[in-house]
């Protein structure tokens, strides 16, 4: 039997292994293209052998998926944290949604082929419907403290602050965004 320390060493090591190899590979696809890069450079720049990359990754792909997977993770948790902080509704969805904002204005340097390989896979449709699932409670509260309208229900609003805030991939700063947010969170202000 091996002693639990010894799995636990081995299980970090593998996960710094697969941490420097995501990195490594997001860094050399920014800098050179997804076709411009090899499994041999990812397993050079990482310090690991290209058998042992191989036992991680099938192929540069798979390994921009798996980065981009993680980066969604940490996104969502980064928004879910904002939406439970102490703080009105109204509150709370304009931190989530400002958030957001910014989030997607960092997408801005995804381009084509890049795009469509990480934009398509399954993670990124369940993170959507993560996204929207609480934005529309955030909304809800909101409506029952009188902070947002109730003449739209809070699902298509939703769906309306996502879509208006996916536009912020394209702003040049971050005070466009700011912009962007106050407007959205306009049309969800009660009217009267």
């Amino acid at each position: 039997m091996v002693p639990k320390l010894w799995n636990e060493t081995i299980e970090e090591h593998r996960r710094a292994v697969r941490e420097a190899v995501l990195e490594t590979t997001a860094a050399l696809v920014a800098e050179q293209g997804l076709r411009g890069v090899t499994m041999s450079r990812i397993a050079e720049e990482s310090g690991i052998g290209r058998a042992t990359l191989y036992k991680y990754f099938p192929d540069v792909e798979t390994i921009m998926v798996a980065w981009h997977e993680r980066q969604i993770a940490g996104h969502l948790a980064e928004l879910s944290e904002l939406r439970d902080r102490p703080g009105t509704p109204g509150e709370r969805l304009e931190a989530v949604l400002e958030r957001y904002a910014l989030i997607q204005q960092q997408r801005h340097g995804h381009a084509g082929e890049l795009s469509a390989l990480m934009h398509s896979g399954d993670h990124v449709t369940h993170a959507e419907q993560h996204l929207r699932h609480f934005v529309r409670e955030l909304l809800t509260e909101g409506v029952q403290t009188g902070e947002v309208r109730d003449d739209v229900s809070p699902e298509e609003l939703a769906g309306y602050c996502l879509h208006a805030l996916a536009g912020a991939a394209s702003l040049p700063s971050r005070a466009a965004v700011r912009r962007l947010v106050a407007v959205t969170l306009a049309g969800l202000r009660p009217q009267g």
